[in-house]
Order: structure tokens, then sequence, then C-alpha cells
């Protein structure tokens, strides 16, 4: 085996050859001519990946294999570390994007030469690209604190030596994905391979940041993201002139800088101005003297240990020296001292740094000289920590000729409202799995942009006159109003309920429809049961009528969207509250190879069955539902009609006891087996008579579902209207 030799875990050698972790452990045990292991641990052995490689080719199992696979393999057992080897690929492919005929020609070599020859393009490259290694600051694209180091350090040639194979691999990936997708690609399975190593801004969430910081349609120009992560924020922005960016872990630096170097243009001809600088933002800015049109922060949440006693007359602090629990407002701060005069700052924040009264005094202050603009309140599962609704601050510069605005906007979308016909049992949205990004923008830039751009022309219109009014959602609230000694800036604090909003007039038409559920739920009720013992029907499974051909089984959670119109996506939670579908398909990956792939689409008839949990549900396909896409933990079963009735079908499998025997049980979940699941063998006429009574019963389900979530509505309604005087108690 040669030395340094990329290693492959059994979950690698599973990808690579397109099977489960089960098969490889099949193959060591069978095969004595497997490869050894040469790592890892006895419970987690690592191979030697050409070895496996030639294995594979042999066993015929490795035909098949997608180049970007092969690629990615090559990375994550780089003997330096995947990270290094990233920062690697990052620069080749910039090489090879910018510099195409030089990489040819390069590559026309030996490894070993080829890595002394690397060498030498890519510190050409990357002092062209970032500037020389080193340099003084001065706040300019080539410049950054009293002396800098460049963030992207030109890797040696006995560094290089042992990527050359991934480097290779990396550009034929290029060459049929274009050098940008190849390395999004590798970033995005590093961050999903290590999620808790890295904290994201979504790709959602970063391109409503940049949105914030546009001006009516004029863009922001220059931008600077002081914690730039792996450059989300700022690749998020668009048709920028110059980009400026600082983080104190190199290795994220370095990644953000080539991220953002091979993103800015397409072909290397015009590339934006790009400084990324490597630090402690807060302790040792690399930019003093710089100001730009926004600033765009995801900073770090709850730091004690910022730099309170050294930076305590830093002049920084315009506004007031943070106190030590209170780093976000540090990092306002630092946003607000590289505007430039009506510049604006758009920062991700905890939701207590709007509360805390240990900021109340800076709170205050921004408030007073119109600093502060909006404080939007998002859904939990915008970002990490996904479990807290976080908020955005958006922040403008006061400066001559910027008038400061006596008011404040607040937005609230952490608690979208219900739709009208979801079912008291269904589960309350949110969540990043479920989150519409899409709403959640319109509903933030519908507020903004107008209060944007009446504060900056015309200040004295009334917000209600301006139709920035939202019961529940927005509203703008005049400074003097939260100038109290809490100085409280939440959203939800400040913002009616919806239902409160609406008054009298809408509890009357909740009562009413209340009222009209009842009657319907009444007159559904099933009759009084015949009483008879248990019967003695010949059985069949669902499995052996899947084999006869009387229906068949599909399994959800498969196939991407193609950015064509958007398929809604039947989840578990809508089958399980009997709600419409509100889930989206993913996007196909950057740089993936092939057609999407299609999404399993029900049909009238369908019967659809959650697989976790354990627990007696079965839905039944209509014609409003029909055409959206199998969500995850879903299997669907298409009974042939000549065959089976789908109501009889799924009244049966609802069935306590057949659940039970279909059940199995792990360590955390109870997982159904659909194909075990056990049916009647009745002929058809009879299975419909069936069929009629499970139909009333799922019906008369729902109209409880609706008559609790109204009875839920109607009294929560009447406890905010008695409270807040909208309902007396006459």
């Amino acid at each position: 085996m040669p030395e340094n030799s990329t290693e492959v875990t059994a979950a690698g050698i599973a990808r690579l050859a397109g099977v489960g972790r089960a098969a490889v452990s099949n193959w060591r045990r069978r095969h004595a001519d497997f490869p050894k292991p040469v790592g890892g641990t006895e419970t987690s052995p690592a191979f030697a990946l050409p070895e496996v490689e030639q294995w594979l080719r042999d066993q015929g199992k490795l035909a098949e294999i997608p180049l970007r696979e092969r690629v990615w393999q090559q990375l994550a057992g780089h003997p330096a570390g995947a990270v290094p080897a990233l920062v690697h690929t990052g620069c080749a492919l910039l090489l090879v994007r910018d510099r195409p005929t030089a990489w040819l020609e390069i590559t026309a070599v030996s490894d070993a030469r080829m890595a002394k020859v690397l060498h030498l393009a890519l510190n050409s490259l990357l002092t062209a690209r970032f500037g020389p290694a080193t340099g003084d600051a001065d706040g300019s694209a080539g410049g950054g604190g009293t002396g800098y180091e460049r963030a992207v350090h030109t890797p040696t040639a006995e560094e290089l030596l042992p990527s050359v194979p991934l480097l290779r691999a990396a550009a034929e990936l290029a060459a049929e994905t274009g050098a940008r997708q190849a390395f999004e690609f590798l970033l995005g399975r590093q961050l999903a391979a290590n999620p808790r190593q890295f904290t994201l801004t979504p790709p959602g969430l970063a391109e409503l940041m940049a949105a914030l910081v546009r001006t009516g349609d004029r863009p922001a120009r220059t931008v600077l993201d002081p914690a730039t992560g792996t450059g989300a924020l700022l690749r998020a922005v668009s048709s920028p002139t110059a980009l400026y960016a600082q983080d104190a872990d190199p290795d994220l630096a370095a990644l953000s800088a080539l991220r953002l170097a091979l993103h800015s243009d397409t072909d290397g001809s015009n590339p934006i101005a790009l400084a990324v600088r490597t630090g402690d933002t807060l302790r040792a800015d690399a930019f003093p003297r710089l100001t730009v049109d926004a600033v765009l922060c995801h900073p770090p949440f709850n730091e004690r240990n910022w730099g309170h006693d050294e930076l305590a007359y830093d002049p920084r602090w315009e506004y007031g020296l943070p106190a030590r629990t209170e780093s976000e407002l540090a990092w306002v701060q630092h946003a607000l001292a590289h505007l430039r005069e009506g510049g604006t700052a758009v920062l991700l924040m905890p939701p207590a740094a709007a509360s805390r009264r240990s900021g109340r005094r800076i709170r205050a202050d921004l408030l007073r000289r119109g600093a502060l603009r909006a404080v939007v309140a998002l859904p939990a599962g915008a970002a990490p920590p996904y479990g807290i609704p976080l908020h955005l601050w958006v922040l403008r510069k006061p400066g001559v000729g910027v008038r400061p605005s006596p008011e404040l906007l607040l937005v609230d979308t952490a608690e979208p409202a219900e739709p009208p016909t979801a079912p008291a049992s269904a589960p309350a949205s949110g969540g990043r799995d479920r989150l519409d990004w899409q709403a959640v923008r319109s509903a933030v830039l519908d507020a903004w942009e107008p209060f944007d751009g009446r504060t900056r022309s015309e200040p004295d219109i009334p917000a209600e006159a301006a139709g920035q009014e939202r019961p529940g959602v927005s509203r703008v609230v005049p400074v003097i109003e939260l100038l109290d000694d809490d100085v409280d800036l939440a959203p939800a604090r400040h913002l009616p309920s919806p239902a409160a909003a609406g008054g009298p007039g809408e509890l009357t038409r909740v009562r009413d429809r209340l009222t009209e559920t009842l009657r319907l739920t009444a007159t559904l009720t099933p009759p009084p049961a015949d009483v008879s013992g248990p019967a003695h029907w010949p059985l069949t499974t669902v499995g052996e009528l899947a084999r006869a051909g009387a229906l068949h089984l599909r399994t959800g959670g498969t196939g991407t969207g193609t950015g064509a119109a958007p398929v809604p996506v039947l989840t578990e939670h809508d089958v399980l509250g009997s709600t419409t579908p509100s889930g989206t398909l993913p996007t196909a990956p950057a740089g993936s190879e092939g057609p999407p792939e299609e999404p399993v689409l029900v049909e009238p008839g369908d019967v659809v069955v959650p697989v976790l949990g354990g627990g007696s549900v079965a839905r039944v396909i209509d014609e409003a539902t029909a055409g959206a896409a199998l969500g995850r933990n879903l299997q669907l079963l298409r009974p042939d009609p000549a065959a089976v009735d789908p109501w009889f079908l799924a009244g049966f499998l609802r069935g306590t006891a057949n659940n039970r025997q279909a059940s199995s049980y792990a360590s955390t979940a109870t997982r159904l087996d659909a194909r075990r699941l056990q049916l009647p063998r009745l002929p058809l006429a009879e299975q419909q008579r069936y069929g009629e009574r499970f139909r009333a019963l799922a019906a008369f389900e729902d109209a409880l579902r609706l008559t609790g979530r109204l009875g839920g509505q109607l009294v929560q309604g009447m406890y905010d209207g008695l409270t807040d005087g909208t309902v007396t108690p006459e």
C-alpha cells in the first residue's frame, strides 16, 4: 500500500458500491481476499481506498460509481484531514477555473513534479486573488489591522503531494459540473458530515438577510461580515463590488475565502475585490478604518470571554460599554462602527438580547438615536440553536443628512397563523424541516420595504396610512412607547395575537362555525353497535396482496425538486393530523449528476400509513390531496380497485390488534411493517359495505377534530378579548 494512502470506513465503502453497510459486513466475512483494515478502531475499522477500489473492480461492484463519490471519499480519507484537503481542493479548483491552460500543463507531469510546480502556480494565483501572504492593514481589499496574514496560505509542495490524486479527480469533477459546483458539493458534504463542528446559516436565512440591506432596487455594493463562518451570508449578496470577511477560525476563514472567490465571478475575468482575514474580530479588528454600505453578521451567542475588560475604552462603544453578558450588543456596535452614514446592518440575534435588563441602556440609546430600525422574530428552526425563535436586528448608521426615525418596526413570523381548516390535533407548524422560507421572506419584506421607503422619503406619513399594520404579524411602534424601565423589544410583547386583533366580529364567526360543526358532529355520530362475537374470517396480509398484484407498495422520502412548479409534500404530520400537504421537496445538491430523482406522487384511492410511532393511522387520498409527493417515514398502498376497496383497506389497517402484531421495536421508536398487516378475505361487495362504514367514521373523526380546534380558538379568543378590553363581560 502506498505511504499516506487515503483511508475509507465501511460506511464509505457502502457509499462507493451503492449498497448498505450490512452488505459490506457480509463481504468481509465471506471473502477471504477482502482488504484488511489499515487503521481506525476495532468497531470502526478503516481500509486503504486504492485496495478497496481494486477489490470492488475485481468483483464487478464499482462499474457505476459516480465520480463525485470517489472524490468525496478521497477527500474524507485524506491523511492530513478533510479540512486541509478541502482547502487544497479549493485552491486547485480556483486555478482550474481562472488559469485552465496552466492547469493542463501542470497535470501533464508526475505526481511529485506536479506538487512542486503546483505550489508555484498557486502562490502566484493566491497572491493575485487575495493579496500578499502578509501585509499592512489599511482597510482596503488588500489590507487589514496593523498587520495581517492572508486567510488562504499557499500549501508547500510537501503538503500538496498526498493531495495530488484528489486534485486530479476534483478537476475531472469540475470538468463535468463546473469548479464552483464541485467545491460547493464537497463543502456541503463536509458540513453535513460534521454538523456539530460548524454553526451554519441556512441559505433561506442568508438570502433574507441579504435582501434586507438593499435600498429599493439598489443593492449594497460593499459588504462586511465580521464573523463569516463558511461565507454563506456574503455568498447571498447580489452584485457586490467588494466583500470583506473575518473569522477567528483559520480553517473557516480559508474555506470562506475560496468559496467566495469561486462564487464571485464565473470565469475569473472580472473578480470582485475580496479580503478575508483570520483573527478575533472584537479584540483584533482586521479592518479598523473600513466603512461599507452594509454589514451582515451571524455572531457567536452568549460569549462571556469576548474582551469586556481589555476593550473597556474602545471607541466602538458609542452607545455604551456592553455588559460582560451582552456580547451580542458588542457585535451590534462593531457593525455600526463599520457602516458609512446611512448604511444598513442586519444581525442574527438571540431573543434574550431584546429583553435582558443588562442591555436596556444600550437598547434605549440605539432607539433614541434612530440606529435600530426593526426587530424581526423568526420561526423556531430558522438557524442553530434550532429550538428557539431567533431575531433579526436591522440597523442604520445615523449621520448628517440621515434623519433619525421616531419609530421601530416589529415583525413576528415566529408563530404563523394556523390555516382555517387545520384540525386541533395537527402539530404546530415550524421546525427546520418544515420551514416555509418563501412565506417568511414575504412576511418580512412586505413589512420592511414600505417602512424603509417611507422613513427615508416621507417619515411623517403614519404607518397605518402606509398599510404597514398587520395584526399579529407587523406593527410600527413609536419609540417613546418602548423607552420604559425594561426597553423590551421582543415583537411578541407588542403585537396582539391575530385572534385578539379580530375582535368580537371574529369571535362571532368562530362561534357560528363551531355551532354548525357541532350539528354536523351529532349527525355523523355512529349508531349503536350490534353486539356479536368475534368474526373468524380467512385472513391475508398486505405482503401477500402485493405479491399477487392486488396492490402496490411504495415508500416515500425520495425525490428532489426541479425548480419548476413546486410540488407539495404530504408529510408524516399531515397524515397524523389529517391536514393538507405542508412540506416542500428538497432541491438537488449543487453538482449532482443526472436528472433529478422523481418523487412518488399520491393518487385518489391510495392509502398512506406512517412507518414510525406504532399508531393506528391510515389516510385515504382524495382528489384535493392527489398530486402531492409522498414524504419521509410514510408508506403508500395503492390497491387495485377491482380487487380491494381502499376504505375497507384503510379501516382494517387501523385495528389496534393488527398494528400490534405488525410492529417491531427499536431502542427509540416503534416501526410498522406494512407488509405484515392483515385483512380478511371478503368479496368486493362486502368490502365496499365495510368501506362505507369506515368512510363515515373518518368523516366523524374529522368533525371532532374541527370541533376541538374551533372550541379552543373560541375559548382563547374570549380570554384575550376580555383581558384586552375588546370584549365586555355582558
